[in-house]
């Protein structure tokens, strides 16, 4: 008689934690289901994109971070940061285990898989060469015979088919950081490509920002927007429309103004 009473009891507890557990899982899964306060999963990455994105302290910050988390705040989310690695990172958003990440819909692989805001600031790439160098860039032309320092990973459309022929040689580092050291020291490397105001992050906080020249000409111009599952379109519109008002009143220009 004990044994099948602690056999019901046991049976009882099983099937409440399975409830449980499903329950937990569904409300994961869209911010439209929880009870609670809603949760928003944000990719940092794990080495993040400073001025966009800084990992490298005891709490995340930059523009990006600065921004969601002052929408979501005023839409009543919390925000919760997750440091995932780019390859995985449009698989996790599709599977609901992180809800957005930063991305210009340029860059996606597959954009049409998801939701994008408006842009939260634009992406301007141009080239960085060393001081003195006497490059200059006006075109894809310019490049023909030069060897381009690259993040491993991105594209380049206006250079693709310059890279896909020959024409332009392509080397890949992992680091933003690291494209600044091989420019200025290593001897078959004439230019840099990145974000304008990632570039002079960079160069101001290592201290070379003597060492290199900046081209004035970019090669592109791209909305860094998020990147989010097509089921958030709730959660999209009132983002942009919070998003409007911080330009509109200047809010937006303050947490610029702290990166620059």
């Amino acid at each position: 008689m004990q044994n099948r009473c602690s056999c019901r009891i046991l049976s009882a507890l099983s099937s409440l934690l399975l409830f449980l557990a499903t329950l937990s899982f569904s409300a994961a899964g869209s911010p439209e289901t929880s009870a609670e306060k809603p949760v928003f999963r944000f990719n940092i990455s794990p080495n993040g994109y400073p001025p966009y994105l800084i990992v490298d302290q005891k709490n995340p910050s930059g523009i990006m971070w600065d921004v969601v988390s002052a929408v979501a705040q005023r839409m009543g989310y919390t925000v919760i940061a997750e440091q995932i690695p780019r390859k995985r990172v449009d698989e996790m958003i599709l599977q609901g285990y992180i809800d957005g990440t930063p991305r210009a819909r340029e860059w996606a692989d597959d954009p049409e898989q998801f939701l994008f805001t408006d842009p939260v600031v634009d992406i301007d790439e141009v080239f960085f060469v060393p001081a003195g160098s006497g490059f200059s860039y006006e075109s894809p032309e310019d490049l023909i015979s030069k060897t381009v320092v690259t993040h491993l990973g991105y594209r380049y459309p206006l250079l693709e088919p310059y890279f896909a022929e020959g024409k332009i040689r392509r080397f890949d580092v992992s680091r933003d950081r690291d494209m600044f050291t091989f420019v200025l020291h290593g001897d078959r490397f004439d230019a840099a490509v990145a974000d304008r105001l990632v570039g002079k992050w960079i160069l101001r906080n290592e201290g070379l920002r003597e060492s290199f020249d900046i081209a004035s000409q970019s090669i592109s111009h791209y909305g860094l927007r998020l990147m989010l599952r097509k089921d958030w379109e709730s959660f999209a519109t009132n983002f942009n429309k919070e998003l409007a008002q911080m330009k509109e009143n200047g809010e937006l220009d303050a947490i610029l103004a702290n990166y620059r």
